[in-house]
């Protein structure tokens, strides 16, 4: 008994040097932003209630900008997770150069932002590459980053920043399903299609989980590439909420943003929780 409670006592004091980080720079802080969304102001602090996030649903910016970030996550995330899915398979079977390939994919984590966009506004400037290619077959020229076609330069360069790093753990992740189990099945005759839906899907659908949670955070941070590429207030279609939040914070208006920042954070964990609850449905016969 004293020899468990003695590692249990080692285990925790393992741990408290992490929780106390979290408590000071997360909980700590999170707990304050709460306390500035209800108040009217931080000097005065006169409790509001929820009188802040009602004014936020009124606000036009905050809505535009929600919209934008929805629309953008709705297409982007689903893209990358099932693209560097497909490519993990693809790198999986028999094919020439695989590790060349891989390198190419890893390349974007290893390239400073800045030349990217640098890269991006070349391309897809009034008077960039791209319109001087289209022009050759007799098209207008575009201002990609000042149209509704900025939805797809945001995209790509999200996917073009995502795919390498989301298809290597998929790559892991296919590495460790069992074969014995695929080689039953296919002596009993199964398809590959339904190997792989009732199967590696099954197998995968922990590492879907993660790579899916951390391209929504990834698409939920895409204010440093845009701001590069258009500052401060983008075209419409490009405002992001991290906009809204940055302009708030330099307007000083900590109850809005604080607002918001709740918002965001409810939003993230309802969709967290969602996707947890269908891998432990899917993956449930597979963990037992």
């Amino acid at each position: 008994m004293q020899k468990k409670f003695i590692r249990t006592l080692q285990n925790w004091s393992w741990l408290i040097p992490s929780l106390i980080g979290v408590l000071i720079f997360f909980v700590i802080p999170f707990c304050v932003v709460i306390y500035y969304s209800v108040l009217d102001n931080p000097v005065f602090a006169n409790f509001v209630g929820f009188e802040n996030y009602q004014k936020l649903f009124k606000n036009a910016a905050f809505l535009q900008a929600a919209k934008n970030t929805g629309i953008f996550s709705a297409i982007a995330v689903p893209l990358s997770v099932v693209l560097s899915l497909a490519m993990a398979f693809g790198l999986n079977s028999k094919i020439p150069c695989k590790s060349w390939i891989r390198s190419c994919f890893l390349c974007p984590l290893m390239v400073p932002i800045a030349s990217v966009v640098l890269v991006w506004q070349v391309i897809f400037h009034y008077h960039g590459t791209l319109n001087q290619i289209t022009a050759l077959f007799g098209a207008e020229p575009v201002d990609w980053l000042k149209t509704e076609w900025s939805y797809m330069v945001l995209t790509i360069m999200f996917l073009w920043k995502t795919l390498g790093y989301n298809m290597i753990l998929f790559m892991s992740a296919i590495a460790g399903i069992p074969t014995d189990i695929l080689e039953v099945a296919e002596l009993e005759g199964a398809s590959d299609f339904y190997q792989f839906l009732h199967i590696k899907l099954r197998y995968l659908s922990p590492t879907i989980l993660f790579v899916t949670i951390l391209s929504i955070i990834s698409s939920f941070k895409m204010f440093r590439e845009v701001y590069l590429l258009t500052g401060d207030y983008p075209y419409e279609s490009m405002y992001l909420l991290q906009h809204f939040m940055n302009n708030t914070f330099k307007s000083l208006d900590y109850q809005k943003l604080s607002s918001a920042a709740v918002l965001l954070s409810i939003v993230m964990v309802i969709i967290i929780g969602i996707l947890y609850l269908i891998e432990r449905k899917y993956g449930e016969d597979v963990e037992e």
